[in-house]
């Protein structure tokens, strides 16, 4: 890509900001929103909600490794908009009580539409929207937006649920549950498909869509490939973002360090939750934006550093409790660093130079190694606070915080030097 003149349209970023989040609103946003529910409705346990998410998990692995070149075959807007539509169909099995296999089945199928038909997809068109100039800036949107409108969603889906429930009724019946719960689910998946089908017709930066159609290949070959498999940027990556993705799965537990170290109370823990929701924005759009003014993978090692530290003070127990100042300003240092990173790790791509005609492939390969978190991370972080009650259990979870976080600082380092290197070295 030549000197950023590209135009950068405000309805596209916002475009990719709401399928972003939209994508993964049915498997993941309304299960958390309404975990009690959904265990209740469908009669499952938590351990076997578990399942459905390592099914999905596993899925999507092997789907980034082929919708990687998918996304360098065919135009992002295309692939995007029917992953979003294919989802929401799924919603109409999900609405009418499937039983514990036809939901495994149903976690699979998302792993598919979701990933191999979206993921690079998404992260090449807000590469291209973000130019030579404006990475940082773009994938800061990307992600701080995509926080938000995950909140707005859930918001959205209480409000709903709560105005079909009786008014009256303080323990709600299994029917009345599953019918309140299958309005949300059909109505979140009709604006899913109305997403779908913006983005589809309208995620262009120009009227005929010219400059997504003059990043793609019309044949990804084995050769593509290994040429991908040649750059060091993208071995270092998959090592940051597999190190970052487990900082990201382990800010789940801050709400249950207040209760369980800090002695929070349900609701002041649950507000301490909601507090990280409104961090991930802000951080988001910040970082991006500073990003752009100098290196991104400065800011990169950076994150990494803050998780450090932060991940350092939780894990050495030397937080009393009812220190309400320290115990956030602790928070905020981690979630900084952890937000910053997750921000960045694909915002580098530019400055690794790798082709942004094989960003889809580049995407594929990369993710493949950095997010086995979504396999591992959540047994690693289940075995030391069930083996473990309390304190010590959370303090053995900020340890392998800290552990990964050195890791990724290391190769966002290497990352650094590297870009340094090849930004000096003459072109032959």
């Amino acid at each position: 890509m030549k000197k950023d003149n590209i135009k950068k349209p405000v309805h596209y970023i916002i475009l990719l900001i709401l399928a972003g989040e939209a994508v993964f609103i049915l498997p993941f946003v309304l299960a958390r929103v309404f975990r009690a529910t959904v265990l209740d409705v469908f009669q499952v346990t938590n351990t076997q909600l578990g399942y459905c998410f390592s099914i999905y998990g596993l899925v999507a692995l092997v789907s980034y490794l082929f919708g990687g070149p998918l996304a360098d075959k065919f135009q992002p807007r295309k692939l995007m908009g029917i992953s979003l539509i294919l989802t929401a169909i799924g919603s109409f099995v999900y609405a009418n009580n499937p039983s514990y296999t036809t939901l495994k089945i149903l976690y699979g199928y998302w792993g598919f539409t979701t990933i191999c038909l979206f993921w690079a997809g998404m992260i090449k068109a807000t590469r291209i929207w973000g130019g030579t100039d404006s990475q940082g800036k773009a994938f800061g949107f990307l992600d701080g937006g995509r926080g938000l409108v995950g909140a707005l969603f859930g918001l959205l889906g209480v409000l709903i649920f709560a105005f079909l429930m009786p008014d009256n009724d303080v323990d709600l019946n299994t029917i009345e549950q599953r019918q309140a719960f299958k309005a949300v689910i059909l109505i979140t998946s009709g604006i899913v498909i109305l997403i779908g089908l913006l983005v589809y017709f309208f995620l262009k930066l120009d009227t005929k869509g010219t400059i997504e159609k003059e990043t793609i290949k019309e044949h990804i070959t084995l050769k593509n490939i290994k040429e991908v498999l040649q750059l060091k940027a993208v071995w270092l990556l998959m090592i940051i973002i597999l190190c970052a993705y487990v900082g990201y799965k382990i800010t789940d537990i801050f709400s249950l360090y207040a209760k369980d170290v800090m002695k929070y109370s349900e609701i002041e823990a649950a507000q301490t939750g909601t507090f990280l929701l409104f961090i991930r924005p802000l951080v988001g759009v910040l970082i991006g934006v500073l990003a752009d003014r100098s290196k991104a993978s400065l800011y990169l090692c950076i994150g990494f550093l803050l998780s450090i530290i932060g991940a350092s003070i939780f894990a050495s127990g030397v937080l009393p409790e009812n220190t309400t100042l320290f115990f956030f300003t602790s928070i905020i240092i981690t979630a900084i660093g952890v937000y910053a990173v997750r921000v960045l790790y694909f915002a580098v791509m530019q400055e690794g130079k790798i082709p942004l005609t094989l960003t889809g492939t580049a995407v594929g390969l990369i993710s493949f190694i950095g997010y086995t978190p979504d396999i591992f991370a959540g047994p690693m972080i289940g075995y030391f606070l069930d083996g473990w009650n309390g304190e010590q259990g959370h303090s053995y979870v900020f340890i392998a915080l800290g552990i990964f976080s050195t890791i990724g600082f290391l190769a966002s380092i290497l990352f650094y030097k590297h870009s340094k290197q090849i930004s000096t070295t003459p072109k032959a």
